[in-house]
């Protein structure tokens, strides 16, 4: 793995989902816990920044009223309206402090569904980029994560799913998605297989310029 191929990509760890006070976190704090995910997350953002790896954060946003999306939403977007989820100007909708983009991150704008590639400029960025990798985290594991992975896959990426680095509504729908769905279109990893594949890259790009490591 080439880390300077390779893109990290932060789905929604927004306020509502991640933080106690958000609006949807109740809905997913007890898989947040077992799969450890937020501190998992930091530590895998930490080690793909000094490994070189371009963050990208994939926020979703509203507007007071949901008129970007159907008058008649179901399904998962019927939840995030019946909640009041994500809406602009709100401290929901931000991304959370532990995880603020820092400079030299990318931060995407238009996200209004579940695939992060749909309404964004993300395979834009990536291919401008020469990322030919990408790892993704966050939630919802079997809805936002896997819709991405399904299109990063169809597109012609390598595609990383961070099994630990992911949370969604119970511990039955974790497992399934990681287990059975994962392995279809992706290469279902821990963060600490995925940071080793960045240091083992970074150990033989030393070598290859002739420096000791």
């Amino acid at each position: 793995m080439n880390p300077t191929k390779t893109a990290l990509i932060l789905i929604e760890y927004q306020n509502d989902f991640t933080s106690p006070s958000g609006t949807l976190h109740n809905a997913v704090k007890g898989v947040m816990e077992s799969t450890n995910m937020l501190e998992n997350t930091k530590d895998v953002v930490r080690k793909a920044r000094e490994a070189g790896v371009t963050v990208i954060h994939s926020p979703i946003s509203f507007h007071d009223g949901y008129y970007e999306i159907t008058a008649h939403p179901y399904g998962i977007l019927k939840g995030v309206v019946d909640s009041q989820s994500f809406r602009k100007g709100t401290w929901g909708v931000e991304i959370i402090d532990d995880l603020k983009p820092e400079s030299g991150d990318i931060v995407l704008e238009g996200k209004r569904g579940l695939d992060a590639f749909a309404s964004t400029n993300l395979d834009f960025i990536l291919r401008s980029k020469g990322i030919e990798t990408i790892a993704l985290g966050g939630f919802l594991t079997n809805c936002c994560v896997e819709s991405t992975m399904r299109s990063g896959y169809e597109k012609g990426f390598e595609v990383i799913t961070l099994t630990d680095c992911t949370a969604t509504l119970s511990e039955e729908e974790q497992q399934f998605a990681c287990a059975k769905n994962f392995p279809m279109f992706s290469k279902p990893m821990t963060h600490d297989q995925f940071s080793e594949e960045l240091s083992g890259e970074t150990i033989s790009e030393i070598a290859g310029r002739g420096y000791s490591a």
